[in-house]
């Protein structure tokens, strides 16, 4: 194994000639969705996708196709051919305007968690030889369409290879919604009609620039697609049909204990179906771009010279939820999909999250309608594309991807150990703690960093080859076959310099509950406006009627405010929920304290504004720390303010669930500063000092 891994220190230039080389390459990569969710694979009932049955019907079809769990590890590593453990983006955080070249692992974490987490890069090195540098260095005329998700200018596609930029967007999803008006700034992108589908709109641009391109030139069009990420949505008519074709089968899903349940905490199910019209109407319209770009090459006469690639960034969304309604009239709660018969989705370690839909359609190559079994990563594209483009690999330059052109040439592959890194503590129903995998044979373990006793590492054995939903964990029972796969993991993070968790020095023992791993905090993730509609509902029955005089000089941005008991209850309805005042007047440093509980551990923002100051600097003013989900806790954070200190700012860090307040407190960090404000969100309640010596 070690001679498998020393191979990957430096791939050298083998060139190679093929006639049958078809000249040109679309790249269709789908965003969430899962293996279950087209009919490639006989696990839907519900969704259609006749356009991708097509293009599987002139070639090759993967079963064992994988992926990262997150978008931008995934995206990240079809361009450079590298494992996120290696190039260190293993989150989507490159929409972030925070530049980050490098992984680096917390030294510390919440006291509840065993392990600390890894900080993922938010750009890649500018200086990697991307794909589209090297196809557009060969000659190629490139284009991307749809999201990107690697990072702002200057890491936009315009500055990693590619010609044209549709809609030039950095965001996670589609900037407002999937229906016009959309909002882009791009003035070479033209604002869509009211209900213009975003999809159907990056398809006519993408057949649009096909048609209009040079035909002397080899093309690269670099379609990725918006559907079906989040903000869920569709078209009217395509929701009305997918309700009528679920009819009845979702009625005992509006049972008021069935609701609660899916918007409550609750150990994670399987098995569950697909049963969102909404959801089903996004994966039609994800199905009609293909079938878009299929007619085109069609209608150019150049099917039979382009290569097309279809795959997903990472496994289904089982995580986020929508309030449909059924043909009945009658509401539900509903999963956006389900992954069945895989465990977990996206943002998991598990089959579920990395699993996905791959068809390969190589003309006079590919077989068609033809299948194969072979184990294939993302980070395959890359040598297996320059190979069938007969495009020279960059010198010196580290692949960890495997060029399977044997396996579409219908020939055996036998694969190496592939490995799949997730180092954060999730939130998804059956994430794990910081962890690393390895596929080989019919094996895969799961490493998890330091959960073990002692600071020991914890492991997940499953035989894929007989258990594919994860149910048997094998470990206890193979210890032989734990160490094999256990020295293939440690042997990848040694040569690729992979920067890892570490144990958590804070860690508490009694603050430790097991139970709560693989269980989403606060039930589904609801979109923002039914979050809001129950904090009204909330509000009117449970919470006192709010004024401004019980915020004493705080306001909500991007969330409601209620007033339960003693409390000040923030429920998020936007992107990035905060709570400012700008009436706090101190001189720095000082420190802020605080009493909240929210759902979720994770990280808040302080902001903060000086005297002189006409508005919040981008850089430089703003502290990040840690708040511990599920109980209250007395936190301190202290800034480094310079100057008289006159706005504040404090980002909630659950932007889905609601935040609870008790009071907080801003001032000089000596510590028995009579200067110190308080604001305590209970009228006349004594301060915590007051309650203290009354004790």
């Amino acid at each position: 194994m070690k001679t498998f891994l020393s191979l990957l220190l430096f791939l050298w230039v083998v060139p190679t000639t093929f006639a049958d080389s078809p000249k040109n390459i679309v790249l269709i990569l789908a965003d969430d969705l899962g293996w279950a969710d087209t009919t490639l694979y006989g696990k839907t009932s519900l969704y259609e996708t006749p356009n991708i049955q097509r293009l599987a019907a002139r070639g090759m079809t993967f079963s064992n196709a994988y992926a990262s769990p997150i978008c931008s590890p995934t995206r990240a590593s079809i361009l450079t051919g590298q494992n996120p453990a290696r190039h260190g983006m293993t989150a989507p955080a490159a929409h972030l305007e925070a530049e980050r070249f490098a992984a680096v692992a917390s030294p510390t974490g919440p006291p509840h968690q065993k392990s600390t987490n890894v900080r993922s890069t938010t750009r890649l090195t500018p200086e990697l030889p991307m794909l589209s540098r090297l196809l557009k260095n060969a000659g190629y005329t490139t284009a991307h369409f749809g999201k990107w998700h690697l990072g702002r200018e200057p890491h936009s596609p315009l500055e990693y290879g590619f010609d044209l930029d549709l809609p030039h967007w950095w965001g996670p999803g589609p900037k407002s919604s999937y229906l016009a008006p959309w909002g882009y700034a791009n003035p070479d992108f033209k604002e869509g009609e009211p209900g213009e589908h975003i999809e159907d709109r990056m398809a006519k641009e993408a057949v649009a620039w096909l048609k209009n391109r040079d035909p002397s030139k080899p093309f690269f069009m670099n379609y990725w697609q918006f559907s079906v990420h989040a903000p869920f949505g569709a078209k009217p008519e395509l929701i009305e049909y997918y309700r009528k074709k679920l009819g009845n089968s979702v009625a005992e899903l509006s049972k008021p204990e069935i609701r609660q349940r899916r918007l409550s905490s609750h150990p994670p199910q399987t098995g569950l179906p697909q049963q969102s019209p909404t959801y089903a109407a996004m994966v039609h319209s994800l199905d009609d771009a293909v079938g878009s770009l299929i007619d085109a090459l069609d209608e150019e006469g150049i099917a039979d010279e382009t290569i097309v690639i279809f795959y997903s960034d990472n496994g289904g969304n089982i995580h986020c939820g929508l309030e449909e309604t059924a043909a009945s009239g009658q509401k539900y709660i509903t999963a956006i999909t389900s992954n069945h018969p895989l465990r977990g989705g996206k943002g998991g370690i598990h089959e579920g999250g990395v699993r996905v839909p791959a068809v390969v359609v190589w003309p006079g190559v590919t077989e068609p309608n033809s299948r194969s079994d072979v184990r294939v990563q993302s980070i395959d594209l890359y040598p297996t594309i320059l190979q069938m483009l007969n495009v020279a690999r960059p010198k010196e330059y580290v692949i960890d991807g495997v060029d399977f052109a044997q396996a579409l040439r219908g020939h055996k592959l036998e694969r190496g150990p592939m490995f799949t890194y997730v180092p954060g503590h999730g939130a998804t129903p059956h994430w794990l703690p910081p962890s690393i995998s390895v596929h080989y044979g019919d094996w895969k373990l799961i490493r998890t960093f330091h959960y073990g006793d002692n600071e020991n590492h914890q492991y997940r054995l499953y035989n894929l080859s007989e258990d594919i939903g994860e149910t048997k964990n094998l470990a206890a029972s193979r210890p032989n076959q734990v160490l094999e796969l256990d020295n293939l993991i440690e042997e990848y993070i040694t040569e690729a310099k992979v920067v890892v968790p570490l144990p958590n020095a804070k860690f508490d023992p009694k603050q430790f509950d097991p139970s709560k791993i693989g269980v989403q905090p606060g039930g589904l993730k609801m979109p923002a406006a039914f979050r809001a509609s129950q904090s009204k509902s909330d509000t009117s029955q449970n919470a006192q009627p709010v004024n401004k005089a019980m915020l004493l000089g705080w306001i909500a941005k991007n969330a409601s405010v209620a007033f339960e008991g003693d409390l000040m209850k923030i429920t998020p309805t936007g992107r990035q929920p905060f709570i400012a005042n700008n009436r706090v007047h101190n001189t720095g440093p000082v420190e802020v304290r605080m009493r909240i509980k929210t759902h979720t551990a994770g990280s808040g923002r302080i902001q903060w504004r000086t005297e002189g100051q006409e508005s919040f600097l981008k850089t430089g003013q703003i502290k990040s720390f840690k708040i511990p989900g599920g109980d209250w806790q007395e936190l301190t954070v202290p800034i480094d303010v310079k100057g008289n200190l006159v706005h504040l700012r404090f980002f909630l860090s659950d932007s889905t669930q609601p935040t609870e307040i008790d009071w907080l407190e801003c001032g000089p960090r000596a510590p028995n500063s009579k200067t110190k404000k308080k604001w305590d969100f209970k009228s006349g309640r004594p301060s915590p000092k007051a309650r203290k010596r009354r004790q």
